[in-house]
């Protein structure tokens, strides 16, 4: 399934924020971003978690139980911060 408008925004604000050598159209709305797949460590995701604080006002914290969901892929990246955003 392609990536939704806010997909793909999420997405450019993954590339931007840790300044990765992929377009935000490469990132696949499925695919892992953690290990394989995009291949982002803990410290890329605590640098995403910065940027996705100060676009969407959303708080992900380290220690939340439900991370390894949360950050199992953009869509799920998405949803989560399309449900606990700032509206």
């Amino acid at each position: 399934m392609a990536a939704s408008a806010q997909e793909k925004e999420l997405a450019q604000l993954i590339v931007t924020s840790l300044n990765l050598e992929v377009s935000a159209d490469q990132i696949e709305p499925e695919a892992p971003l953690y290990g394989e797949g995009l291949g982002l460590d803990s410290i890329d995701i605590l640098e995403l978690s910065l940027a996705i604080s100060k676009t969407y006002g959303v708080q992900l914290k380290s220690d939340d139980a439900d991370n390894s969901k949360i950050f199992s892929s953009l869509r799920n990246l998405n949803d989560h911060i399309q449900q606990h955003r700032a509206k």
